[in-house]
């Protein structure tokens, strides 16, 4: 690489891990620098997931604060979230990207339709709960768990859009704040991100220099991405995520049939 085109890799992270950090979809910021700037697809896509953990961690250490009062459901949904992970990675580099192409625009739009909704199909499920004297279950049930398996799985696989995908889920199954739900949603992104590294490490190549660029952006971003992403209020935060899964959507439609 040039140093204009290290510059701009750099860049690139410091975005991605400030708006993944907030919302998600970074991956669509870095993923065509690194085709700019010449690495191969597969290459592209694996070099970004191993840089973009440390700005995953980072932007879980950010939100440390909400994580306070969380530590069985995290370590319930993270397990689930690795064994996505894992698999996600493998089908990577066994299947054709076609395979996720055709379907990765229909999940994203499922989601912002679900976060779009969240709001009043929490109030109908919550009137339901009382007419039947019943309450929640801290962790989402099995519904949110067989969900958040395959997103982990799309996250191996690809990562963009994957918090979207996470925070429509956990919104919809689980009685909690948007802001404490985001920091989960910060620490699956992290380990899913972990798992599918250390296998790529193993059996893929990349780009050891798109790697350490991405790693360094990314973790300033997203210390970036807390410190702003924590003054959000709720409606702001829920019109952010609609507004850059719009455009992630745009981004996907463009890259498949484009």
């Amino acid at each position: 690489m040039t140093i204009w085109e290290m510059l701009a890799v750099l860049a690139a992270g410091i975005g991605a891990g400030t708006i993944n950090t907030i919302v998600g979809s970074g991956t669509l910021i870095t993923f065509p620098v690194l085709l700019g700037v010449g690495l191969p697809p597969v290459t592209a896509t694996v070099s970004n997931g191993l840089g973009l953990v440390a700005g995953s961690i980072s932007g879980a250490i950010g939100y440390r604060a909400e994580l306070a009062g969380q530590r069985d459901r995290v370590l319930k949904l993270s397990a689930v979230g690795a064994v996505g992970g894992v698999a996600g990675a493998a089908l990577l580099l066994a299947l054709p990207s076609t395979a996720f192409e055709t379907v990765v625009p229909v999940l994203v739009t499922l989601a912002l339709v679900l976060v779009i909704l969240q709001p009043r199909i929490s109030r109908a499920v919550q009137r339901r709960r009382e007419r039947n004297g019943g309450t929640a279950h801290p962790d989402g049930g099995p519904l949110l768990i067989t969900g958040l398996l395959l997103s982990s799985v799309y996250g191996g696989y690809f990562t963009a859009a994957q918090g979207i995908l996470y925070m429509a889920l956990m919104g919809m199954m689980i009685d909690d704040t948007l802001q404490r739900l985001n920091a989960v949603k910060n620490v699956l992104a992290a380990v899913v991100n972990s798992v599918a590294a250390i296998f790529f490490l193993f059996v893929a190549d990349f780009d050891w220099t798109a790697v350490a660029l991405i790693a360094v952006g990314s973790t300033i971003g997203g210390q970036i991405g807390a410190k702003a992403g924590r003054r959000l209020p709720p409606g702001a935060l829920r019109v952010l995520i609609v507004a850059v899964g719009t455009v992630a959507l745009v981004q996907l439609l463009l890259y498949r049939y484009g």
